[in-house]
């Protein structure tokens, strides 16, 4: 219970933003914000935890967005139903890379490269395939209503990807605290003494990649139920692949708020770069890289290994003076 407080903490904060917040335009902000976070979260999962960095995370992010789009769409599914089917397909997904990658006994820069391959490939049959809309792209029906996960309310939205949000926090914080998420780590750290040591690394693995893709995909699935509209170039482009791994690098790699924390940070220095240049094309692109370039470099760590760095210097700084009070008094 003690390691769930501050998930709770954190998640009871964020609810209620939209009961003070009323501005459309800043809870836009915030739902695309937790929607990135939730994608970092499966990055996280398997990048952070297990050490198997992806270029290519677009692939669940697209599969998840596509099977809830396509089946309300083509073969009328209920949009609830459409979205659990979506996450499971992820699931599937990564089961499926998986068993192919690690069977193979792909890791470190092979593994990135491989995962991006199958991203691209996707998004080429996503843009040529007539069940996806090909380069059209596929629009989900206008039904406002809450059986069609559609909402009039921006509030209520929100408090649907907060939702998927805390849940991946918590399956993050029980990954942590079990005996797979040491096995997990162990794999990250050394992956052949983990191995000596009895670990199943090819199933661990898997079984990181099965989350990851599931939670990746949990992200797909709400951009189509928000945007309602899903092509190629956006359900299996770089663009999320990108904001996937870079949140929790920038918030903490390995950590269960890294990825929120990196999301929130990433996402408030791209506005506010777009506020500072105003309309001078391709200045707000240099200056968000710039500012991403120097939280890297003065926080290689992530923000929240650069606080826990700080605090550890402190107590440091603070047991000398501690320690030499009794010496004082004695004097």
């Amino acid at each position: 219970m003690k390691g769930l407080a501050p998930i709770a903490a954190v998640v009871v904060v964020l609810a209620v933003v939209p009961l003070v917040v009323h501005s459309n335009a800043t809870l836009n902000f915030l739902i695309v914000t937790l929607m990135i976070a939730l994608a970092g979260q499966g990055w996280n999962i398997l990048g952070g935890y297990g050490g198997q960095y992806s270029f290519g995370h677009a692939v669940f992010f697209g599969t998840g967005a596509y099977v809830t789009a396509v089946l309300q769409v083509r073969y009328g599914i209920n949009a609830w139903l459409g979205f659990g089917t979506g996450i499971a397909t992820g699931a599937l997904l990564g089961a499926v890379i998986g068993v192919l990658t690690f069977r193979s006994g792909l890791r470190g820069s092979y593994f990135a490269l491989v995962t991006l391959a199958f991203a691209e490939v996707l998004r080429i049959i996503a843009s040529v395939a007539p069940i996806t809309g090909a380069g059209v792209g596929t629009l989900i029906k206008l039904d406002l209503g809450p059986q069609a996960f559609q909402f009039q309310s921006r509030a209520a939205f929100y408090w649907v990807v907060l939702t998927l949000v805390a849940t991946s926090l918590l399956v993050t914080r029980l990954v942590e605290r079990s005996r797979f998420g040491a096995w997990l780590i162990a794999v990250r750290e050394n992956e052949d003494a983990a191995k000596s040591l009895g670990v199943d690394v090819r199933s661990v693995k898997t079984a990181a990649m099965i989350i990851s893709g599931a939670m990746t995909a949990a992200a797909g699935c709400f951009y189509a139920q928000y945007f309602l509209f899903i092509d190629s170039g956006i359900a299996y482009g770089t663009w999320i692949s990108i904001e996937a791994l870079l949140t929790p690098i920038i918030g903490g790699v390995g950590t269960a708020f890294g990825p929120l924390l990196g999301a929130l940070v990433v996402k408030s220095l791209g506005e506010g770069a777009k506020l500072v240049t105003g309309d001078v094309p391709g200045l707000d692109l240099i200056v968000y890289g710039g500012a991403l370039v120097l939280v890297i470099w003065f926080t290689p760590r992530g923000l929240i290994g650069g606080f826990l760095q700080v605090r550890k210097w402190l107590k440091r700084r603070a047991r000398p003076a501690v320690s030499s009070i009794p010496e004082a008094r004695h004097g």
